[in-house]
């Protein structure tokens, strides 16, 4: 079980092609701040049917959108 699994369910029970969430908000759904391991556990979000897109240190968010089927 990884320590993103919370952020990973909501993303997929969003269903939205793109969005974005502010690392404010992940630290609201997870419960932990986001850190520099987030990029190792990024790649656990392919199996929910979603990516990694941008993320922005300046703007403290995080692009997430919908694999292509």
């Amino acid at each position: 079980m990884s320590k993103y699994n919370a952020l990973w369910d909501y993303i997929a029970a969003r269903g939205e092609s793109a969005f974005k969430l502010t690392f404010d908000d992940i630290h609201q759904i997870v419960g932990i701040e986001i850190d520099h391991s987030f990029l190792n556990y990024k790649k656990e979000l392919l199996a929910f049917g979603y990516q990694v897109g941008k993320i922005s240190l300046k703007a403290q968010t995080v692009e997430f959108r919908k694999l292509e089927s």
